[in-house]
């Protein structure tokens, strides 16, 4: 498939640049590779807002048909990201190539939905969230924020880090490869890049140096972390509940 039709069927969400696969998001590695193609055919040209990007991957332009609300202003779809139908985008966000945002996502201001990123229905992305992109390497899955899920302002999650169906990332939350994840209701370290549980309440934590030296301990220095304080009960509910009906 040539990268243009690569672009056409992202956009379209016939095919996606990682799935779901025996309960396991793998990259589509042809996706990417087409993706990357599209940068290198790319010339740059200064375009009518006074902005210069590559000629083939102008931002997408979204008419009712597309059943998308996209609030003025400063709110850009970039060529070959999928949106669906009942999405609401507030301004100023940016989608990136290669992502999908599935049905009903709410996306709130200042918000970057980076490239390949695969975000689910219902999702509720606060003000000033980031969501890291993950082109290169093609092999390395992207960022996956599963359905219903809630992330609070501010959260950052990067380098390919998956947050399965209905959890809830607190506000302020870093999610990254080197960032660990402790469980303190099961009373264990989640692996390297082991997805975040369906269900988990997570908040920032902190946690002591191995290793302190003096400078350290006359300072109480400690490392960043974060922490699945609890899994989503009726008082959680609740709460989300609410946020539905002010949506």
């Amino acid at each position: 498939m040539s990268w243009q039709k690569t672009l056409d069927c992202l956009e379209k969400g016939t095919i996606r640049s990682a799935t779901k696969e025996n309960g396991k998001w793998i990259p589509n590695i042809d996706v990417k590779k087409n993706i990357l193609e599209a940068f290198k055919a790319g010339e740059l040209v200064l375009m009518d807002d006074g902005h210069v990007d590559k000629h083939n991957l102008r931002p997408r332009t979204i008419t009712p048909d597309d059943k998308i609300r996209l609030v003025p202003f400063g709110s850009t779809i970039r060529r070959g990201a999928y949106v669906s139908p009942n999405v609401v985008i507030m301004p100023p966000s940016y989608i990136n190539i290669g992502a999908y945002v599935g049905e009903g996502t709410l996306i709130d201001s200042h918000v970057l939905i980076g490239s390949c990123a695969q975000i689910g229905k219902n999702v509720h992305i606060s003000a000033g969230v980031s969501i890291g992109g993950v082109l290169e390497p093609i092999g390395l899955s992207p960022v996956i924020i599963e359905d219903n899920c809630f992330i609070g302002a501010g959260a950052i999650i990067v380098e390919g880090v998956a947050v399965l169906e209905n959890a809830i990332i607190a506000p302020g939350v870093i999610l990254s490869k080197s960032i660990p994840v402790y469980d303190t209701v099961m009373g264990r370290l989640l692996e390297e890049l082991e997805p975040i549980p369906q269900n988990a309440v997570v908040v920032s934590g902190s946690r002591a140096f191995k290793t302190p030296t003096p400078f350290i301990r006359e300072h109480n220095l400690n490392l960043n972390c974060a922490i699945i304080i609890k899994y989503r009960d009726k008082k959680t509910e609740a709460s989300i509940t609410l946020e539905k009906a002010l949506r």
